[in-house]
């Protein structure tokens, strides 16, 4: 590469909860610019989350998405790399901000694609179904599991 890489931007954490990782969520969240409005739909996503947790779960809503997130977390991906002529899937150990990135893409895609009323409501359900390890969000990161475990014989290609 040419190129220095880039800097690293440092977010400004979100003025309820005091986190970045919340604030980094809402900008994936956001669309056409709209902050303040994708504030109010997670604000509302975790009130929703709150009623609808049961009461033997002694824990906060915002512990409740971070451990939805880390269930969403894949831990190898399958990279493109052409040998030869032919094209391998090569398994490959994801870097941890990447690993958080996906999670966090792919718990807001299948959010928006639920059917349910608000997408306040989407995101909660979508956030309690990953917290109970299922719903389409962790069954994603299941596919991309063993799509690396079926390419494991192409691992010695590693670049």
């Amino acid at each position: 590469m040419r190129k220095s890489q880039a800097k690293k931007k440092s977010l400004l954490p979100d003025p309820k909860f005091n986190d970045t990782l919340v604030t980094r969520f809402v900008n994936m969240l956001m669309l056409d610019g709209k902050k303040s409005l994708a504030y109010k739909i997670f604000y509302d996503a975790l009130d929703i989350l709150s009623e609808k947790l049961e009461k033997d779960i002694e824990k906060t809503p915002l512990e409740v998405w971070k451990d939805a997130l880390s269930n969403v977390m894949p831990h190898v991906e399958v990279r493109s790399r052409r040998v030869g002529g032919a094209t391998f899937q090569i398994p490959m150990q994801i870097r941890p901000d990447r690993k958080v990135s996906l999670a966090m893409k792919w718990l807001i895609n299948v959010s928006r694609k639920r059917n349910d009323k608000s997408m306040a409501l989407k995101l909660a359900n979508e956030i309690l179904a990953a917290f109970k390890e299922e719903g389409a969000a962790v069954k994603k990161r299941v596919d991309t599991h063993k799509m690396a475990e079926a390419n494991k014989a192409f691992s010695h290609f590693r670049f």
